[in-house]
């Protein structure tokens, strides 16, 4: 029905009407309303019984919004703009033929073409992006432990929920950018927003910083996110492992210093022993001599 109402519409040969729509793409936020700008005129005072106004996709041809006969004729839409469409219609009869497009959706993205006859007839395409902000970004690295200078570590940047895919861009902390050794994969869900990920292999210095900038040129919008690894955490070891070093030391020395004292200890006592055993044989070799002399004097009587 509505192929041959436009047929009609473009059959007719008389002044076209001057239909306008922006010349540059149409920029409409994700989940948000669009307005998609289309205005006429070339004619004079007018019923809105007289007017027709038809949206329809410019590749498919498939019918976006319709109004005929003073109300909407909605028989032919495309299913996934249901409820979702309106036309301004307390200002088509001052030219106004715009559509709000309710809830955009990233499927909305491409080419509307807007049909307007009023006794003559008129039409324009205009293209609708859409674009959707992406999370703040993350900078992560890995594994955080026993890495010194000249290791090579990767460090990741991760995104979410943005349109359309972002453009990643790595820079040290004196502002190069780094294009080597860098990775990015993007990918879609199922609303067409898509997850950034972006992971950089570097070699680590003594004090490094590394920053990931993410920028969607079709906002105007940029954002980073920067990690900086100190010299300190990656040549000398963490306070928890000096404290256990060096109670690990001072108990060695003490075991040492026991170990020490104790020989010493036991050499004395050693000593003492075999003194009193000496002592004691020379004791017991004089009380024998002394036995002996007198049993020489009780014979001799």
């Amino acid at each position: 029905m509505l192929a041959l109402l436009l047929c009609a519409v473009l059959a007719v040969h008389a002044d076209a009407l001057d239909v306008r729509v922006p010349v540059t793409p149409a920029v409409a936020l994700f989940g948000s309303d669009a307005v998609l700008n289309c205005s006429f005129s070339g004619v004079s005072e007018f019923n809105l019984s007289d007017l027709s106004v038809f949206w329809q996709l410019s590749d498919t041809k498939r019918a976006v919004h319709s109004f005929w006969q003073s109300r909407d004729q909605l028989s032919d839409q495309e299913e996934r703009f249901s409820n979702r469409t309106s036309l301004f219609q307390d200002q088509l009869v001052s030219g106004n033929a715009s559509l709000l497009l309710r809830r955009v959706r990233v499927a909305d993205e491409g080419s509307y073409s807007c049909f307007v006859r009023v006794q003559t007839y008129g039409s324009a395409a205009m293209l609708m992006q859409v674009a959707a902000p992406f999370s703040k970004p993350l900078v992560t690295w890995g594994p955080d432990s026993a890495l010194k200078p000249g290791d090579a570590v990767a460090l990741s940047c991760v995104a979410y929920g943005g349109y359309p895919e972002a453009e990643v861009l790595w820079q040290d902390g004196a502002g190069h950018n780094l294009t080597d050794n860098v990775t990015v994969s993007q990918v879609a869900n199922e609303e067409g927003l898509f997850s950034v990920k972006s992971v950089l292999t570097v070699i680590l210095e003594p004090s490094s910083t590394y920053s990931c900038r993410l920028s969607q040129p079709l906002l105007g919008e940029e954002a980073q996110a920067s990690v900086t690894i100190s010299a300190q955490g990656l040549v000398f070891p963490p306070l928890a492992l000096w404290l256990t070093v060096a109670l690990a030391v001072c108990l060695l020395a003490l075991l040492v210093a026991l170990a020490v004292v104790c020989r010493r200890k036991i050499r004395e006592s050693c000593e003492e022993m075999r003194a009193e055993e000496e002592a004691k044989e020379l004791e017991e070799a004089k009380e024998l001599e002394e036995a002996k002399s007198g049993r020489g004097w009780t014979i001799s009587d």
